[in-house]
């Protein structure tokens, strides 16, 4: 079999054999392969496309080219959830207490964040004695005792993936749908979860900014989950505006409190209850999705959800009190408020404009060597629809430096205000299943 081939078959719109993605997966990987003609095939993938079965083989042969998690020892359906990123998404800090709450195993693997703000595991890190790295035999034992577990992503996980991701960074291959799914499957398939529920975002603070391309997205992951054998479904919700009001990662934690409380803002409540449900359901927890979305709002109004992220944090050797005492949580030296140039109806936020605000203050890491600063950040007090009065406040900057001038020209430049009443966003635009 010689690679020169393989890119001229794949060139002239032909489907690739299993045996031979094997064969590119596996010598590329190896180093046996070299990056111009990786950098072919993959330009060929991006102009041609993929079939399922392509992309299912793809995503496999990625899967194999390196560790995967066995899940086994632990009981039940582990489900797992992932999110393809946007500004004030703390969803897993909400969704893994809630859910394990009606005893759904969430044994969670989580990154470290480039960008706005940190990933889940930098958010957990701003509780004091949190610790992110266990053994997997803790880990086992964690999720069946308590149902919840959040680790730092280990070992050595689709190592392909990771050697392909930056190739095409660089080829400008980014944007291919077979690879994107394939890229991202095959991480939650190595990670060893029985099922997957996948929140696909859209919109001006998503990477897919277009509602097209998103469906199309979902879509082929699903394909992709359910061609592997694991249970997958995608919903698709809004990221034309931030997620709930907190950017930033303590403050973001507090939020998660608040929602977790029954107290979030209305935006984060119903995403959460939507992702949920179809992680309840699949879990096999609930008879239907109404039915695990009725149970998951008792374990919030029970105060089982809140006592099980106690639970979760005094168990990896976090400070459980400050979930009582959010004011415990990394706090920022100086808070300014940014108010309203005019009266009207907020109309636009630019949501990937307001994450690089919150950015500017160290909320987010510009390279992997980078610090976060896990106090400063902003809080969001009016969103898409609301009516604001010229002098309101529109957002509360956290900020560890006394000069936030660009910060705030920022965020003014993010917010539209107009004279006519504004319909608030839709959410969630529909789910992709089977």
């Amino acid at each position: 079999m010689r690679m020169v081939d393989i890119i001229a078959k794949k060139r002239d719109g032909q489907a690739l054999t299993k045996e031979e993605i094997d064969f590119v997966i596996a010598g590329y990987t190896n180093d046996e392969v070299p990056d111009y003609q990786m950098s072919a095939l993959s330009m060929a993938l991006y102009f041609q496309g993929m079939t399922t079965e392509e992309r299912v083989n793809l995503t496999m042969a990625m899967v194999e080219s390196g560790d995967q998690i066995d899940l086994s020892d632990i009981e039940g359906i582990k489900v797992d959830k992932h999110s393809t990123g946007g500004v004030g998404d703390t969803t897993t800090l909400i969704l893994a207490p809630l859910v394990a709450a009606l005893d759904v195993p969430v044994a969670k693997m989580s990154g470290r964040g480039l960008g706005h703000t940190g990933g889940t595991i930098d958010k957990l890190e701003s509780i004091e004695g949190f610790q992110v790295e266990l053994d997997g035999e803790t880990f086992n034992e964690l999720v069946n005792k308590n149902k919840i577990a959040v680790v730092g992503q280990s070992g050595n996980l689709t190592p392909a993936d990771k050697k392909l991701y930056s190739l095409r960074d660089v080829t400008a291959t980014v944007n291919s749908i077979p690879l994107i799914a394939s890229s991202i499957m095959s991480k939650k398939i190595a990670s060893g979860a029985d099922a997957i529920v996948l929140d696909v975002k859209t919109g001006s603070g998503a990477f897919m900014k277009d509602m097209d391309d998103a469906k199309e997205l979902a879509e082929a992951m699903v394909r992709i989950g359910n061609g592997a054998g694991r249970n997958t479904i995608a919903v698709i919700s809004d990221m034309n505006q931030p997620l709930g009001f907190a950017i930033g990662n303590a403050l973001e934690v507090k939020e998660a409190i608040d929602t977790l409380r029954g107290n979030g803002p209305e935006d984060l409540h119903e995403l959460c209850l939507t992702l949920g449900s179809q992680m309840v359901y699949l879990a096999g927890k609930a008879d239907s999705i109404e039915d695990a979305r009725a149970k998951l709002e008792d374990a919030i109004s029970s105060g089982r959800a809140i006592e099980k992220f106690k639970t979760f944090i005094a168990s990896q050797g976090g400070d459980a009190s400050v979930v009582d005492e959010p004011n415990k949580l990394p706090t920022a030296a100086y808070k300014y408020e940014v108010k309203a140039k005019e009266t009207g109806y907020i109309s636009e936020i630019i949501a990937d404009e307001i994450g690089i605000a919150a950015s500017m203050l160290g909320a987010g890491r510009i390279t992997k060597e980078s610090e976060i600063d896990l106090a400063v950040g902003l809080v969001l007090q009016k969103k898409v629809g609301d009516k604001v009065q010229k002098g309101d406040t529109l957002v509360v900057i956290h900020s560890n430096q006394e000069a936030v001038d660009e910060v705030e020209v920022k965020i003014q430049e993010s917010y539209s205000i107009s004279t006519e009443i504004v319909e608030p966003k839709q959410l969630v635009y529909g789910v992709i299943d089977k």
